[in-house]
């Protein structure tokens, strides 16, 4: 008998989602009866201890007799069991300094650890994640901001419906002026956006289209990897020789800096990619873009003016084009940032669902056999020891 452990999650402020849903869990229990799943007690979680016990879960404090522990965010370290296999995303893969003495005590307690964000099909595509809710959040609330910015339209918060169902009820009747959207990306964060964009009958364009004409009605273009880079030499994209040479490219975005009024920005960036466009575009006097909805939030990332976590209470803050500083949003001269970490907080039932079922469709099997070649490219801590394949953290991890 294998027995699973959900966490309770303990990294400030507390996250809501979970791995697995009270549904999921009594599926799981009726069709396999060699694992049991319990659940860590939590007032924070989106599903109550209550719906957990109705579906047959066991809800305790003590997760020591768990043989697997799935999380979501980071582990507090003196919430760390020595010897335990953990599942969630340790943010760690980057060196992200803030995770450093948490990666560190992983190793130290002889723990295994399998990155969420590291289990990826044989073309690389992620297999887990929240991307397509942070992606509906985050388009919603890009548009809210715009519609508050130019009080042509109003959008209610995503928080206070129940439901992504009840979210769309929203949208009816809505009508929307002639705006220009550019949505990048074409991972899962791109696919919400492009749920919301037509759940609001916004109409594709092409691009030639989007930078050669003027619109009656609201439009978006999606761009992707060879829309928005090119090499330096021959003008040409390659998705792998970019990731492996992200220097030797430059961004080809400044045309539509000119041309759109909403950036909805879906793309993965690393520290040596070109930004989408710099502080110095900003300025310009035919830099058009209000609002940018900066949904894979990285801090001085692909996005210049993304200068920190905005807050799901708070989502929205300006930034001065001239002294690059935050300030109220809707100013004149500012452009309005919509960057939040943690976005399917606000459909967390919804996102955790999602996230669940493709947990079980795609890997619970192979974690209960002990593994496969996904699993151990995924595993950046065994027992312990650093593996192969995250080598390049040795120094990082201490050792």
């Amino acid at each position: 008998m294998t027995t699973i452990g959900l966490i309770r999650e303990g990294k400030t402020p507390s996250d809501n989602r979970v791995a697995l849903t009270p549904a999921q869990c009594r599926w799981i229990h009726k069709n396999s009866k060699e694992v049991k799943v319990v659940v860590q007690t939590s007032p924070h979680r989106c599903f109550s201890d209550k719906e957990y016990r109705m579906a047959g879960v066991e809800v305790k404090e003590d997760m020591h007799d768990c043989d697997i522990l799935f999380g979501i965010k980071e582990v507090p370290i003196p919430d760390l069991i020595e010897g335990k296999t953990y599942l969630f995303f340790s943010h760690t893969k980057k060196m992200q300094p803030y995770n450093q003495q948490m990666f560190r005590s992983i190793l130290q307690k002889k723990i295994t650890l399998i990155d969420y964000e590291c289990l990826e099909h044989e073309d690389g595509q992620r297999i887990l994640g929240f991307g397509f809710f942070a992606g509906i959040v985050g388009a919603h609330n890009g548009m809210m901001a715009y519609g508050k910015r130019s009080g042509s339209f109003s959008l209610q918060r995503v928080y206070i419906q129940n439901s992504f169902r009840q979210l769309i009820h929203t949208y009816f009747g809505l009508r929307l002026p002639k705006i220009k959207i550019v949505v990048t990306g074409s991972g899962r964060v791109a696919h919400g956006v492009l749920e919301i964009m037509n759940l609001m009958g916004i109409i594709e364009v092409e691009s030639d289209e989007f930078l050669g004409r003027a619109f009656s009605y609201p439009v978006f273009v999606q761009l992707k990897g060879a829309d928005l880079y090119e090499h330096k030499k021959t003008g040409r994209y390659n998705r792998e020789d970019f990731h492996l040479h992200p220097e030797e490219y430059q961004s080809r975005f400044l045309p539509y800096t000119k041309e759109a009024d909403i950036l909805m920005n879906g793309i993965y960036w690393d520290k040596g990619m070109p930004r989408l466009f710099e502080w110095d575009d900003m300025q310009a006097s035919g830099f058009r873009i209000k609002t940018i909805a900066d949904i894979t939030d990285d801090k001085n990332g692909s996005v210049p003016c993304n200068l920190g976590d905005a807050t799901i209470q708070d989502p929205i803050y300006g930034v001065d084009k001239i002294s690059r500083l935050k300030t109220v949003p809707y100013l004149e001269n500012s452009v309005d940032v919509m960057g939040v970490g943690n976005l399917p907080n606000e459909l967390p039932r919804d996102a955790s669902r999602y996230f669940g079922e493709q947990l079980i469709k795609f890997l619970l099997e192979d974690l209960l056999k002990g593994g496969s070649p996904v699993i151990d490219k995924a595993t950046m801590v065994k027992n312990g020891v650093l593996t192969e394949h995250f080598a390049y953290l040795k120094e990082y991890a201490g050792v």
